[in-house]
Formats: structure tokens, sequence, C-alpha cells
């Protein structure tokens, strides 16, 4: 079997395929290790509504003074605070309220299924929920809530 001789230089078939593979699955790696970043920012407005909403909801408890959730067209704002010290825009500019309907957060212990469709502007067919069967506290999902989206 000949082999390279000293004087040439060169990488044989195999070498080359090797390196390609190393190249391929690297790359393979990396990009499926990359989010998309829309994704990303609207699953944080998600999870930060659904802090906020729980937040809320436990105020208008404390004070027994009822809260409302309402979209708007920058952002959100609750109603019924005294002190409303909550945020009331989005982490993401891209992101908004799919639901037009106010989500009633107490003062009662249990305010009935509620839910609210949120989406970015940069992904439109991605579109989380955040929900809360009436007793439990607020969750982000991405499939539909069973129950309605305004209360009962």
């Amino acid at each position: 079997m000949p082999t390279l001789a000293a004087g040439n230089k060169g990488f044989t078939l195999i070498e080359m395929l090797v390196v390609l593979a190393v190249i391929a699955i690297g790359t393979a790696g990396v990009s499926l290790s990359l989010r998309d970043s829309a994704q990303s920012a609207l699953e944080r407005d998600a999870q930060r509504l659904a802090a906020l909403l729980d937040s809320a909801r436990a105020k208008s408890r404390a004070t027994g003074v009822p809260v409302v959730w309402r979209a708007q067209a920058e952002g959100f704002v609750f109603d019924g605070l005294a002190r409303n010290n909550l945020p009331q825009s989005w982490l993401n500019t891209q992101t908004f309220s799919l639901t037009a309907q106010p989500v009633l957060l107490g003062p009662e212990p249990i305010i009935g299924a509620q839910s609210v469709a949120l989406s970015s502007s940069a992904r439109s067919h991605a579109v989380l929920w955040v929900t809360t069967d009436g007793l439990r506290p607020f969750t982000v999902q991405s499939t539909p809530p069973m129950a309605s989206l305004s209360r009962p």
C-alpha cells in the first residue's frame, strides 16, 4: 500500500471526510442549541404576565377590592389597585394580547376559569395562553385551554 512521501503534502480522502463530519456535527449542534429569540421573548412575557396576574390577585384578596386586568394597545393595565405599582408594558415591544375580554382577579378566592392569549408580531403563528382554573395560580401553556376565554 503506497504511503505519502515526506515531500508530498496533502490529505487523504478519509481525513477530509472526518473533518467534514466534525464540522457538520458541530454546525448541527449549534443550530439546535440556538432558540428563536421571538419565541423566547414571548415565553418571557407570558411567564411575567402569569406572575403579575397572581400578584394582582393576591393584592385584590388582601384589600378586598376587585382588580381587573385589561389589555391596551401598548401593554396592559390593572384597574382597581390603589397604588398601581405593577408594570404596565410588555418586555418585548412585539408582544400583544389576543384577548379582548378583561380578566377579573378577585377579591373572591375562586375567580372562575380565565385565559389570556398572547402572540408576537414577529411570529404571528406562535400563541401562548396564560390560564387559571380559578383556584390554582396562573400558568403558561402552548395549547388552548379547555375553558372559555371569558368568565362564566
